[in-house]
Parts: structure tokens; C-alpha cells; sequence
């Protein structure tokens, strides 16, 4: 695709045929991998708040995104990809764990010196690799407790480098963070820094406050091509978290333009630059057939923000809502001679997958003495022939509340509406009063899950420092 606006009807044509060609792709097997005698790197590419057509190859009309599209025309797109949360701690409680933000207690946005966070009995992705042999690094935003006892390095991670909360946390001026005042602070650029307040971390040590964050990506970038090039002759797990594009937007100086308009588009050619000089990276130390690199974000759009927010189009609405808009993600998955290049993959899947896939690409597996809700998607990733989504359904969780489901290709959003995600992406035609028995069945569905999980759900961390 190029980078003019993609219709509904075009995007599922082109997604339908690359999933058919895709399936005719000879797979790599896991014993295949393991069999190489190295085990694979991983990186995982994690931005907040971006949109899910806020990228060159979902059909932004404007964005600039060579490296990401380059990613894409590399390796495998996702179109159908999902976080677990419509906010940032639970969405990122998810990815780490494997598992819905509510079976670990952590539905909520954390904020600084909050007594809760990921508890450190639960058992994240760095931990398992670690496990294996890995070196785990953790640069960037981090937003599951900034108290010692639930930082990254307590987590099984050999290494932190950012900023452990959003990047308008804390808030000094209240006028700040307000959406009027965004354009203010895009013009005034340095001197509007000092509205916000926070802190830089290396490991456990506040190294900077208020972080400059007009030097923060760039930062984050020379970081993570250090810890490469230091451990290119042993596996790692590099995890990359931007607090771009999150508001208030701060690029470089040679990202800064002066129209506030073109804020937004700025920031997230910031990331694909970064992205841009990761993929070099792998290449100048010969290391990028052993590394399977994703990219995507922890939510949808922040709408609220106007020009400094995203767009999720051609889905509905954006973040803190369980709209497509707000927890489908544009993903991309890349991994030289193991991912086959060009493909689209239209199943369901989530970031909950990414630990039991990670663990088994690594030769080890999930957790098996606790609930799991992700599922290994290899097969997928592959093109294995015939391959599905390991899930029967999809579960949209806001805060406490399960709001929506999806199975297939229905999808049920409380109270009462039925949409047709085949045929309406945009879930703009409620059809539920056409198909009583679906809308039936899938509550049944929720209100079952939904028993089961609150049932088995593990305590968050907490702190009494």
C-alpha cells in the first residue's frame, strides 16, 4: 500500500489476497530455530497513543514511514492485531505477562508513587529469556509502578534507561496539560518543559528531572544501539517503549517543524527514524537474520488532543474506549528468513501472545503453575499453511468492566450492538436486532469468561514505602 488513505473496502481486498498467498509460504519450524544453534534476539517497538492509520503501510494520507513500511514489505503486517487495554499501565501490564490486565489486578493507569504496581511474583517475558541465557534491557517509558520494588530491573531486566510514567506525569502547571494549550507548548518548545516533571532513570537512580524531553527519542535510540552492538554474540531481549507520541510532543530539533498542525506527523517520523537506525544496527553487526523485531502501541489515538493526536481510520473512536479505534494496533512483525516477506496476516491476535511466543521461539514455555490468557501465534508469524487464531474470542476489558467481545468475525459491544468486522470495519451499521441468537451467545460468552477470570485473578504489587 502507499501512503494515500486506504478505503474499507480496498484495505480487505488487499489484506484477503496477501493472507491466501501467505498461507502458501513454506513455514519455519520452531525445531528448525532451535536446531540453528542460536537463539533468536527480540525486539519489541512499542509506541503510545499512536493511531492505527498512523503509519505509511495502514494508509496514512501524510505520515512519513519508510523504515516501518520497509519493516512491513520485510516481513509480516497485522491488521487484526489487538492490545488489552484502551489505556496505558493495563495495556502494558498485558504485554509483559501474558495475560488480560485484570487477571493481574492492574486495570487502571498508574501514577507517580502510586502504592501499586505489576506485582513482582508475576512472571514477565524478560524474566523467562533471562531464564535462558538472555541479556534483557528496558529503555523508555515503563508506567507499571515507579516505586523501587516494581521497577524493570525487579522484573528481570538487567537494565533501565527512561522515564517510569507517561511523559505529562508529573504535572506542574495545571494549565498544561490542557488540550487548548498544546499548540502553546509546541511553539515555545524548551521553555515549555518545565510544565512537566519527569524523571529520567538508569536502573533505580532519578539521573535527570525534569527530563529534557526534546532529546528523549534521540536518547533512547543511541541506547538501544548500544546494548546491540554489546551483546551481538549472545541473545537479548530489547524492549522499547517511546513515550512519543504520547502528548505533550516533543521532538529533536531536526524533527521540530513550527506549524503545531504538523506536530503529531513529526513525532511518529521521530519513531521511524529510531526504528530506521535499530534495522541498520542489526545489519552492521550481522545480526539481523537472528532477530525478530515488532513494532506497534499500547492504545489507540488520544482524540481528545485534536492535531496532536492520531487517527485509527478507517476504525471507530480511539483511546479509553473498547472501539476498534481504541485497542487495534497497527503491527508489524519482521524477522529475516524466518518471517516471510510482504505478507498480511488478518487472524486475531494480541500482545498477550507475545510471551508464550517469544518463550517457545526461546525453548522454553509459558507458565504453567498460573492462567496464561495468551497463546502461541508461530504458526501465524510463519504463514504455516492453514494456520488460525489460537483464539475462539477476543475479550475488551475497560477499567473493571468487560465491555465487548469479539469471536470471528462478530463482534458484541455492550449493551447491545452487533457489528460485522468482515464487512464493517468502521463499526458504523448495528446489526444486532437482525441476529438475536448471536448477541445471545456472545454475552453468554462475556458474562462466562468474565466469572472465570475475576474468579482466578492475582493480586497487583504493592508498596508500603
Amino acid at each position: 500500500m502507499n501512503q494515500t488513505y486506504v478505503s474499507r473496502r480496498d484495505f480487505l481486498k488487499v489484506s484477503a489476497f496477501s493472507v491466501i498467498t501467505g498461507a502458501m509460504v513454506p513455514s519455519c519450524t520452531k525445531a528448525k530455530i532451535l536446531k540453528a544453534g542460536r537463539k533468536p534476539n527480540f525486539i519489541i517497538i512499542f509506541t503510545d497513543d499512536q493511531g492505527y492509520q498512523d503509519v505509511g503501510c495502514f494508509g496514512s494520507p501524510n505520515i512519513r514511514t519508510p523504515n516501518l513500511d520497509g519493516m512491513a514489505s520485510e516481513g509480516m503486517k497485522f491488521t487484526d492485531f489487538y492490545v488489552a487495554a484502551p489505556v496505558c499501565s493495563p495495556s502494558r501490564a498485558a504485554l509483559m505477562t501474558g495475560c488480560y490486565p485484570l487477571r493481574v489486578s492492574l486495570p487502571n493507569v498508574l501514577r507517580p508513587q502510586s502504592k501499586t504496581g505489576l506485582n513482582p511474583n508475576e512472571i514477565t517475558i524478560a524474566e523467562i529469556l533471562k531464564k535462558q541465557g538472555y541479556a534483557t534491557a528496558c529503555v523508555g517509558k515503563w508506567h507499571l509502578g515507579d516505586r523501587r520494588e516494581f521497577l524493570p530491573i525487579r522484573q528481570g531486566f538487567d537494565s533501565y534507561f527512561g522515564v517510569p510514567y507517561s511523559n505529562d506525569m508529573p504535572l506542574i502547571n495545571p494549565e498544561g496539560g490542557k488540550p487548548e494549550r498544546l499548540d502553546e507548548a509546541w511553539r515555545l518548545r524548551k521553555e515549555a518543559l518545565s510544565w512537566w516533571n519527569p524523571a529520567l532513570m538508569r536502573n533505580e537512580e532519578i539521573i535527570e528531572q525534569p527530563a529534557d524531553q526534546t532529546t528523549l527519542a534521540d536518547r533512547y535510540t543511541e541506547e538501544v544501539v548500544k546494548i546491540i552492538t554489546a551483546n551481538k554474540d549472545r541473545p537479548f531481549f530489547l524492549y522499547l517503549a517511546h513515550n512519543l507520541v504520547h502528548t505533550p510532543l516533543f521532538v529533536s530539533d531536526k524533527h521540530y517543524v513550527k506549524d503545531p498542525q504538523r506536530a503529531y506527523q513529526a513525532a511518529v517520523e521521530q519513531v521511524d527514524e529510531s526504528a530506521g537506525k535499530i534495522l541498520q544496527t542489526l545489519k552492521a553487526t550481522g545480526i539481523d537474520q537472528h532477530t525478530l523485531v515488532i513494532f506497534t502501541s499500547d492504545n489507540g489515538p488520544w482524540l481528545i488532543k485534536k492535531h496532536h493526536g492520531g487517527s485509527a481510520l478507517p476504525l471507530r473512536d480511539g483511546k479509553g474506549t473498547t472501539y476498534e479505534g481504541g485497542m487495534r494496533e497497527p503491527c508489524i512483525m519482521r524477522w529475516p528468513g524466518h518471517i516471510p516477506a510482504g505478507q498480511v496476516c488478518r487472524e486475531v491476535t494480541s500482545t498477550i501472545d507475545i510471551l508464550p511466543t517469544f518463550a517457545g521461539l526461546a525453548g522454553a514455555s509459558a507458565p504453567n503453575d498460573r492462567i496464561i490468557d495468551g497463546r502461541d501465534i508461530w504458526p501465524l508469524m510463519a504463514a504455516k499453511r492453514g494456520a488460525k487464531s489460537p483464539h475462539d474470542a477476543f475479550f475488551y476489558y475497560r477499567i473493571n468492566e468487560l465491555q465487548a467481545v469479539r469471536s470471528g468475525k462478530w463482534k458484541l459491544k455492550l449493551p447491545e450492538e452487533l457489528y460485522d468486522l468482515e464487512s464493517d470495519i468502521s463499526e458504523s451499521r448495528n446489526i444486532a436486532a437482525q441476529h438475536p441468537d448471536i448477541v445471545k451467545k456472545l454475552k453468554k460468552l462475556m458474562q462466562d469468561f468474565d466469572r472465570d477470570l475475576k474468579a482466578h485473578a492475582r493480586p497487583a504489587g504493592t508498596s508500603d514505602a
